[in-house]
Order: structure tokens, then sequence, then C-alpha cells
């Protein structure tokens, strides 16, 4: 039993945030529709897949959110295999004292290895740094992602039906967390 936490321990030690930049964006968008295609594929019809991705994930809006001084991208990579398992999006100062985790994405073989919840620590420590004492976030009713978030100290304070165009809705928990409570 030690053995298998030992070796959780250098895999999580193995990640490494790295800040992206505009040239970046294919693989952000490569890392996103490698995601998307496990973690939505009982969730949503190819035809929304598609259509969120090519929206979501356009050139042209990603680099809106790189030119956004409050808009941050970060690459997850793991440095024992020196691959990019997924990426982290968020905007400081969304709403007053806010924060809002954006995108939080990892390709299937990366889950389960630490990188999602060592993430999100790294984002309560931006967030902090910045001033922020609140992240929101949005997460589909049907995606098994809100457990994780719960078990980070998450919790939903709202839920919504959001109109994305083109006949397609996203139906979502809304979820906060609170800087101040946990880091104080």
């Amino acid at each position: 039993m030690e053995s298998s936490g030992f070796s959780l321990f250098l895999i999580i030690k193995s990640m490494k945030l790295i800040e992206a930049t505009e040239k970046d964006i294919p693989l952000i968008r490569n890392l996103a529709r490698r995601s998307w295609e496990n973690a939505y594929a009982e969730i949503l019809s190819n035809e929304q897949m598609d259509y969120m991705l090519s929206e979501m994930y356009s050139e042209a809006e990603l680099t809106k959110h790189f030119q956004d001084t409050n808009y941050y991208y970060y690459l997850i990579k793991d440095e024992n295999t020196d691959s990019y398992e997924g990426f982290i999006g968020y905007e400081h100062h969304y709403d007053e004292n806010t924060t809002k985790l954006h995108r939080i994405y990892l390709v299937p073989e990366s889950k389960g290895k630490g990188f999602g919840k060592e993430a999100l620590l790294f984002l309560n420590q931006k967030v902090a740094e910045n001033g922020d004492q609140r992240i929101i976030l949005n997460v589909n009713k049907h995606n098994e992602a809100r457990r994780f978030y719960e078990s980070q100290g998450y919790s939903v304070y709202g839920e919504g039906v959001f109109d994305i165009g083109n006949g397609f809705v996203m139906d979502d928990y809304m979820m906060e967390f609170l800087i101040h409570k946990q880091m104080t």
C-alpha cells in the first residue's frame, strides 16, 4: 500500500503548469477535442459537440481570450512522459471578487493521476494573489466532474439552461469555491 502512495506522489510531482501563449492555440484545440470526445460522449450529441468545439475553441475565440489581460491559459504537462495532458483556462475579475474557471480539461489517459486536483490548487493560489475571493464554474448536470469539484470544496449554488445557439443549450449546475473560507 505504501508503494502505491509513493507512486502517486511521484506522478503528482511530475506535473508542470506552463503559461500558454497564442502559439499554443493548435495544442489547446487538440487537447480540447481529445478530452471532449471522452468526457461528453454520453452527454452531448456529436452535432452539439462539434458545434461547441468549433465556436468555443475557434482560433478567433481563443485569440480573443489571449488578448484579454484577465484571461489565462496554462498547459498541464506530465514531465515523466514529456507530454501535454490538458489545460486550464480562467478569467480573473469576471464578476466582483470572482474568478471564473471557464475550462479545465484532461485527456482521458491522464485522469486519476492528480493533475486536476493540482491544477485547482494552483488556481486557488492565483485567485488569492489577484484579490478575488470566489471561483465559479459551470458543469453539465450529467457530467461526473461535479463529484470531483465537490471533493475539492466546490458547492452548487444554482443551475441554469443556457442557449448557446444553433438550437443547442447547456444544462448546467453553477458551482463556487470560496477562497477566504478555504485559504485562511
